[in-house]
């Protein structure tokens, strides 16, 4: 599936999490996943954690409402993601389009680039 997409605002980084119920259903998830495609959403990194409630419990002791806390997330669950990197290198080509969407990745990706991988 290929849109073109041209936004003379740069994007912005959204984390989504999909809680453990959802996940267990298929169909749920699949209807979540449509929906943030319906909603013009681009995936640009798609990963499955399956945590500890520790780990849930730290991650949301240090959660805040702000863009360092964003950060800090996704570095959480994207460790090898560079958010400088996709803002120089990636950010620019998925606002200008063409974007394509990967069904077998589950990520948008600029028409014509290779998977955007790990930074």
């Amino acid at each position: 599936m290929t849109s073109i997409l041209r936004s003379p605002q740069a994007l912005q980084l959204t984390l989504a999490l999909i809680k453990p119920d959802a996940v267990a259903h298929p169909v749920i998830l699949e209807a979540v996943h449509q929906q943030i495609l319906s909603n013009k959403f681009l995936i640009v990194r798609m990963r499955e954690l399956l945590w500890r409630k520790e780990d849930c419990q730290r991650f949301y002791q240090e959660h805040e409402d702000s863009v360092v806390s964003a950060s800090r997330e996704i570095a959480a669950f994207f460790p090898d993601f560079s958010e400088q990197r996709w803002y120089e290198e990636e950010e620019p080509q998925l606002r200008c389009g063409p974007v394509c969407y990967s069904p077998e990745g589950g990520v948008h990706r600029a028409a014509g680039s290779g998977d955007p991988g790990s930074a």
